[in-house]
């Protein structure tokens, strides 16, 4: 297989992922609604960086581990699906409290304020916690490396391909959540928007938990 062929191939099978709603599409299009547009992309870049690790480990031959070791796979399952729990949790008793406090950062919602590091931290560990996503790079990446092309350099430009398809979609993403923003400032929308975030987020881990 020539490079360029590689390189289109891998880029329509990334497309069709990243095109798939998932875990990263409920993160980005809730931080982003709430009118939080630089902590939404803090998320994406936290995603973005994951990804970058996943397929740099991956071309180094690191995330072959996953395949090889139950414990170490079972290990990033486990904490994977605690930290995907707790947070789905959190959002929603949050939601559901007797007596809330005030809606926090109402102020983003008018000047898209928000600290970047704290999306990025939640996209980076939402990304690094998904063993599926680092068996994924090693079932599939492999497949897209010519014979006879240097393996690091080659697999680092093929995540590089994915990284730039998940930011032009994120970039849609958030564009299209903030305008529902103004939708958003009133509190029960924000509740009903943060029960079915922690709902699927919640699902998710609970799905990870339970996969066996």
């Amino acid at each position: 297989m020539a490079l360029g062929t590689a390189l289109w191939s891998f880029t329509l099978v990334v497309g069709l992922l990243t095109l798939t709603p998932g875990l990263d599409t409920a993160l980005i299009l809730r931080t982003a609604a709430l009118g939080r547009r630089r902590q939404a992309w803090g998320v994406v870049l936290g995603i973005q960086t994951g990804t970058l690790i996943w397929g740099t480990l991956t071309s180094l031959g690191v995330t072959a581990l996953l395949t090889a070791s139950h414990l170490a796979y079972e290990a990033l399952r486990w904490a994977g699906a605690g930290y995907l729990l707790w947070m789905g949790a959190r959002m929603l008793y949050d939601t559901w409290r007797r007596t809330p406090g005030p809606l926090p950062d109402d102020a983003e919602l008018l000047t898209g304020r928000g600290r970047v590091g704290d999306g990025w931290r939640r996209g980076t560990l939402t990304n690094l916690l998904n063993p599926k996503v680092g068996v994924f790079y090693v079932a599939v990446l492999p497949q897209f490396i010519p014979a006879g092309a240097p393996h690091l350099t080659t697999g680092v430009l093929l995540t590089c391909v994915h990284i730039l398809l998940g930011l032009v979609w994120s970039a849609a993403l958030v564009g299209f959540a903030q305008a529902l923003s103004g939708w958003l400032r009133r509190p029960s929308a924000r509740r009903t928007l943060d029960r079915v975030t922690g709902t699927v987020i919640a699902g998710f881990g609970l799905r990870l938990a339970l996969e066996g």
